[in-house]
């Protein structure tokens, strides 16, 4: 049984296999993001987030996803360029992965049984749902898509205060 993020493998946007253990010690905010979506301006908050607390310990990491309304069409490289030359996203990106359904990216399993939304319910609601991770690599908490990046800031200084 997982424990924490650490015990998972992903994909990176360069098709590489990533240990999530290479992210012990760090706060952590995975979203699932997609091109195409009404949210999809909070790349850039997203990537002033990362930014701004990086160097104190914070990895933004984005998970895109075609499975709300096909936003996210594009292969790899398209959805990667398309992050660079609009909102200078440098933060690390992810292969496309599925979040709900049986084809469900098993970090993404973990992680919606570790912080369920709105009356318990798993499933992820939309694109650009967030979950923020402790430095133990523990979910802290599940925000929802409507929720700004720069309205995590108190819990992400909360969190970075935290000492493994």
């Amino acid at each position: 049984m997982p424990k924490t993020i650490y015990d998972f493998e992903v994909q990176t946007i360069q098709d590489q296999k990533k240990s999530m253990r290479d992210f012990a010690g760090k706060v952590v905010l995975i979203v699932n993001v997609a091109s195409k979506c009404g949210f999809t301006p909070q790349y850039k908050g997203l990537e002033e987030l990362y930014k701004k607390y990086h160097a104190q310990g914070l990895e933004v990491l984005g998970f895109p996803c075609n499975q709300f309304g096909a936003q996210e069409p594009g292969s790899e490289s398209e959805i990667q360029g398309f992050c660079e030359l609009n909102f200078g996203v440098t933060f690390p990106l992810f292969a496309k992965i599925e979040v709900n359904g049986t084809n469900a990216d098993p970090l993404y399993g973990f992680l919606k049984k570790e912080e369920p939304g709105v009356l318990g319910t798993e499933g992820i609601k939309w694109n650009f749902t967030k979950f923020l991770v402790g430095r133990d690599g523990e979910v802290i908490q599940r925000f929802a898509p409507t929720t700004k990046p720069e309205d995590l800031t108190g819990a992400i200084e909360t969190a970075l205060a935290q000492k493994n």
